[in-house]
């Protein structure tokens, strides 16, 4: 999940000045999504497509995280924006935004409720600054296992189905391959007496080769430690300016990815003319995702910088409805 957006203060002020954006009644976010029996049944033929698609739609919360990170947005609010702004029933959390709050009850009671009364699925945890379950070091790689615990029982309280989590160490492609097998496979093992998967991003490093990501998970081999194939996230190698240097076919990614997928990423950044992703051919990477068989999710994560995230989400909604309707 890179930061590759507008500069920090300015999207924060934007956010700011149009806080109605996120007012609770359904299509107040912007002039055009007025009340008027033609949105409405816009809206409606839109929630129609979605029903006939092999798959379902979700939101991860990424895609609104500089409003987030301003406190433009709180994050109880999530669940009702992802409802009533995108037409959106299921929802992707980010821990960054409620870190404080994993062993919080009270609160993970009130995101039930809050989900809940909308009908809003909550499906899982991206769960970020916990440590490198790759780390060479085992003092270093068995603490950052354990600071999972706490979002695995989180993620259970919420009812979600998964933690996603990052294969993280430095050393050779050997080395952290054979650490990531320890350390994802002790995290599942506590898991899976939660009934809840440890699902694994192609998030930057030897993470984002394909065959080196989908060769872990063959080592590992337990049901419940899988993956979550992002269409974007496949540079290898950053230069000091952030710029990718060396980057993994992301077809043959996704493809080696999608045996262990239980969840998807549809990332975005960029769109043409015609709403395709200039980045991404979405018909190509949908139809391998769709002959994988999965039936699942596929959670929108837009993270570009052209356009404002709101209609960076709806211009991923309208792609993937689009190119799933023709799938």
């Amino acid at each position: 999940m890179k930061r590759s957006r507008r500069e920090f203060l300015n999207t924060s002020t934007q956010y700011v000045i149009a806080g109605t954006l996120f007012s609770p009644l359904w299509g107040a976010c912007s002039e055009e999504s007025s009340n008027s029996e033609k949105d409405l049944s816009k809206e409606s033929n839109e929630m129609e497509i979605s029903k006939d698609l092999f798959f379902k739609i979700s939101l991860a919360q990424w895609s609104l995280n500089k409003a987030f990170f301003a406190g433009a947005i709180d994050h109880l609010d999530f669940a009702r924006i992802a409802k009533n702004e995108y037409g959106i029933e299921a929802v992707e959390y980010v821990n960054q935004f409620f870190k404080d709050k994993a062993n919080d009850k009270e609160y993970l009671n009130e995101m039930n409720k809050r989900a809940g009364d909308l009908g809003v699925k909550q499906l899982l945890i991206m769960v970020d600054g916990e440590g490198g379950l790759a780390e060479l070091d085992d003092i270093a790689r068995k603490t950052a296992v354990e600071n999972h615990y706490k979002w695995v029982e989180a993620a259970k309280h919420l009812g979600c189905h998964s933690i996603r989590v990052n294969a993280y160490g430095v050393g050779s492609s050997e080395e952290v391959s054979a650490a990531a097998v320890q350390g994802l496979g002790q995290l599942a093992t506590f898991a899976k007496d939660y009934d809840l998967n440890v699902i694994v991003e192609n998030h930057g490093g030897y993470s984002s080769n394909g065959q080196w990501l989908s060769n872990v998970m063959a080592q590992i081999g337990m049901e419940n430690c899988g993956t979550l194939p992002d269409f974007g996230n496949f540079c290898i190698e950053s230069d000091t300016n952030g710029n990718c240097v060396e980057e993994y076919d992301r077809y043959r990614g996704v493809e080696e990815l999608m045996k262990y997928a239980k969840a998807v990423s549809a990332k975005s950044h960029d769109f043409d003319a015609n709403g395709n992703e200039i980045h991404s051919d979405y018909m190509r990477i949908l139809k391998i995702v769709k002959d994988a068989g999965y039936t699942g999710y596929v959670g929108i994560e837009y993270e570009g910088s052209e356009m404002l995230p709101e209609d960076g989400i709806r211009a991923t909604k309208a792609l993937l409805e689009k190119v799933g309707a023709t799938l």
